[in-house]
């Protein structure tokens, strides 16, 4: 969106709270499939795996080596992985890349290993983005934290940010971990200079209509019952295919093809990670939405089955600078496709 009235006026008008189309800032679309369009894909791949909220799957590639990266995937921009020790004495598996003067930390979806995958680089190198991210504990590589919340993260990510040297940033999150990057902007105020959500979860508010227009929420709702439980539905969980829109499934197949074989990566390792981020997401989260003070932009697909587009509107009711994206015809994969584009608005209220 060109922002002519800037010309006119000598400065930005505030942005409107919630819009259809491109957010303040941004110059281009990034584009998206059309929702009638069927592709094919193997079902088969899917069956009888763990799933989470973002769950999917591809060709599984070989598991990381570790240490410095070079090439590859990559895009010939060297990709870093680290583990930085923590205080208590844990552990946590970080990855950065891009040596841009922009940094932003990612905050992974669940069930994913953290690792900064091809669409973020290919995206954020035109525009000077440094990326950081890491595993959340029990993901692979990052010690468990037995009974963690979502406030938890924060303290985490600051510890990965000093280890990188890296004191301002911006924070993204997809699905799972929004709410993480939603966390560190209120517990982290004088470091997160912007927030990023894609399909990002709201705090549960204890009524059933939190549950309203998931297409598979049994995971969810065992969560409610305690860890025992949710890791009890791990063991016989298995992938509802129905959960993703057409949109969603031609992402996976291009250019989001990386996040299905790291979700396969992630899953491999075992359930721990994904069990506590719901038991996290369905228990309070330590930390007060209220408490963001700065920019948010939500980005949420109208035709979302896993978090649906209410989650968002919570969202934008309590965060005080956050302003909604509404994309109608992406699901929960597809509105990833918008990333070139919040990183643009990163870059204008940054």
């Amino acid at each position: 969106m060109r922002r002519d009235h800037d010309r006119e006026s000598g400065g930005p008008e505030q942005p409107a709270r919630e819009h259809v189309g491109e957010p303040v800032g941004a110059e281009h679309d990034a584009g998206g499939a059309d929702d009638e369009h069927e592709h094919d894909r193997s079902v088969a791949q899917l069956a009888g795996r763990p799933w989470s909220l973002s769950l999917v799957t591809g060709p599984l590639r070989p598991a990381r080596s570790g240490g410095r990266r070079e090439g590859g995937h990559n895009r010939g921009m060297d990709a870093t992985e680290r583990d930085v020790a923590l205080p208590d004495g844990r552990m946590v598996h970080a990855f950065a890349a891009g040596d841009g003067p922009v940094p932003a930390i990612w905050h992974h979806g669940s069930p994913q290993t953290g690792a900064v995958l091809p669409p973020l680089l290919e995206a954020g190198a035109p525009r000077g983005i440094r990326w950081l991210s890491a595993a959340r504990p029990a993901y692979p590589g990052s010690t468990p934290l037995p009974g963690r919340d979502v406030a938890a993260a924060a303290a985490d990510l600051a510890a990965v940010a000093d280890a990188f040297g890296i004191d301002r940033f911006a924070v993204l999150g997809s699905s799972g971990g929004g709410p993480h990057a939603l966390a560190c902007a209120a517990l982290l105020p004088g470091r997160v200079a912007a927030v990023v959500t894609f399909a990002g979860v709201a705090p549960f508010d204890g009524t059933d209509g939190w549950f309203a227009g998931m297409r598979d929420p049994r995971g969810l709702r065992a969560s409610l019952e305690g860890r025992d439980a949710r890791a009890r539905y791990a063991e016989v969980e298995a992938f509802d295919e129905s959960v993703f829109i057409a949109a969603d499934w031609d992402a996976l197949e291009h250019d989001w093809a990386s996040l299905g074989e790291d979700a396969g990566r992630a899953s491999a390792d075992g359930a721990d990670g994904a069990v506590d981020d719901d038991v996290a997401f369905v228990t309070p989260w330590g930390v007060a939405l209220e408490d963001v003070r700065c920019p948010v932009l939500l980005v949420q697909g109208g035709e979302d089955r896993v978090i649906p587009e209410h989650h968002a509107r919570r969202l934008l009711d309590r965060l005080p600078a956050a302003e909604l994206w509404l994309r109608p015809r992406d699901g929960h994969i597809s509105v990833l496709r918008a990333l070139p584009v919040a990183l643009d608005w990163i870059r204008a209220v940054g």
